[in-house]
């Protein structure tokens, strides 16, 4: 019997075949040392990851709900996590204080060189395009990694975080709920808007910044880094998202298209404000002794980004695609 929920990806090496084929009911699971040579931030670790993980999220069609608390799964999956979160703490953690980590991420560079510059002042329309593909892994279950962080907070920074959220999921709108108006902006460039069907496009430098997200949600241990990295993501987007928004009217991606960083410039500039005052604060105030977690949050943020960025505008400053496999063109404007 087959279940709702997107279709299992191919897979990309022996160690997601081999999840793949477990989930499948097809085959075992990998052993656990093929995830110790498996290149940490590679296609086939980082999918076998992101296939675990999805199994707390929606699921994947061909598998049976009971896969999520599958004990051997979950051995597979923490010997999968230790090799990434090493890494992490060893390539991304730079501050010890909170406020030396957050001092970086607000001020603007006067000449930034990222990929909302680039898309902003000479992107094309398939450039868009392929970046709204990839980061739709994220944007249409975009709030819910964070949400597993609220029952792990309380007082002031509980609030904070359920007041963003709240916003994030529309104000209790359907319509606002920003993963549909990512839906919206995905049908104006011509893209599927079926959950998860952009996963075999995407590289893995796209799946880390999922997976790092789906990391630090699941393990209560790590939620001062979760909280760090939602501040990464709100006090960056609303300058980021006003470039986007830019982008989108100069390639004439369309009215909801531009809508969906329009809003973000306006919504993140204000949950900036509660999340450094009410959702750090309170959190540091509570318990201190997560300040050097919450630094390595954010700094784990700007590494997972950083080196995604970079892969994009190597690639289309080479006039190739980003992509894993190819867009289809599926609106009638596109060309």
């Amino acid at each position: 019997m087959e279940h709702e929920g997107p279709r299992l990806p191919t897979p990309r090496g022996p160690l997601s075949r081999s999840v793949d084929a477990y989930l499948r009911g097809a085959g075992r699971l990998p052993r656990l040392e093929e995830a110790a040579r498996a290149e940490v931030y590679g296609d086939d670790l980082q999918l076998a990851l992101y296939l675990c993980y999805e199994l707390h999220y929606r699921g994947f069609a061909e598998v049976p709900p009971e896969r999520e608390w599958d004990p051997g799964l979950l051995r597979t999956r923490a010997a999968m996590e230790q090799r990434f979160l090493s890494a992490l703490r060893s390539d991304a953690h730079v501050h010890q204080s909170v406020d030396e980590a957050l001092a970086g991420l607000l001020v603007e560079p006067v000449e930034g060189t990222g990929v909302t510059h680039f898309l902003r002042a000479e992107g094309e329309l398939w450039q868009v395009r392929e970046y709204a593909a990839q980061r739709s892994l994220y944007h249409l279950k975009e709030a819910d990694p964070h949400a597993w962080v609220l029952p792990r907070l309380w007082g002031r920074a509980k609030a904070g975080m359920a007041a963003v959220e709240f916003d994030e999921w529309g104000g209790g709108r359907a319509e606002r709920v920003h993963a549909a108006l990512f839906a919206d902006l995905m049908t104006d460039l011509g893209l599927d808007t079926t959950y998860g069907r952009y996963l075999d496009a995407a590289s893995a430098e796209a799946l880390v910044t999922v997976n790092m997200m789906s990391l630090f949600g699941l393990h209560r241990a790590l939620r001062g880094a979760l909280v760090g990295h939602f501040a990464t993501v709100e006090i960056t987007s609303s300058p980021g998202s006003r470039r986007l928004a830019e982008a989108m009217r100069r390639t004439g991606a369309g009215p909801a298209a531009e809508h969906f960083y329009d809003e973000h410039v306006e919504a993140d500039a204000v949950h900036e404000q509660v999340v450094r005052h009410d959702v750090i604060g309170g959190l540091l105030e509570q318990e201190p002794q997560l300040g050097p977690d919450v630094a390595f949050g954010i700094d784990a943020t700007e590494f997972v980004e950083e080196r995604f960025g970079a892969r994009l505008l190597t690639d289309w400053r080479a006039s190739r695609s980003s992509l894993c496999a190819p867009l289809a063109r599926e609106a009638a404007h596109i060309s």
